[in-house]
């Protein structure tokens, strides 16, 4: 069974930095894109940033400049390091992955969500 594991979120003032981790575990023989999303009561989930395997990323409009997204394949961990946090970030960001397992092949695995609230 595939498990994703973030961790880093927490709360942050209005400016400041986090950076979020997401680890990867279980019977996994490949991994393709990974990305983060987020979602705030009342909103749509919103996809936040995405990384291939090869490290060509992408960003939604509202992050670009501010958020990087990267990964260590041999790790097997996402991460996306938060710079010039503002209140509207305030989320929970969950990492996916597609991947290639024992027993299935493209499928999508989730994390259970890291909260990061921006508030002063």
């Amino acid at each position: 069974q595939v498990q994703l594991v973030e961790s880093g979120g927490g709360l942050v003032q209005p400016g400041g930095s986090l950076r979020l981790s997401c680890a990867a575990s279980g019977s996994i023989w490949n991994i393709y894109t990974m990305g983060w999303h987020r979602q705030a009561p009342g909103k749509q989930r919103e996809l936040v940033a995405t990384i291939t395997s090869g490290g060509i990323t992408t960003y939604a409009d509202s992050v670009k400049g501010r958020f990087t997204i990267s990964r260590d394949n041999a790790k097997k961990v996402v991460y996306l390091q938060m710079n010039g946090l503002k209140p509207e970030d305030t989320a929970v960001y969950r990492c996916n992955a597609m991947v290639d397992t024992a027993w299935q092949n493209a499928y999508s695995a989730w994390g259970q969500g890291t909260q990061v609230t921006v508030s002063s």
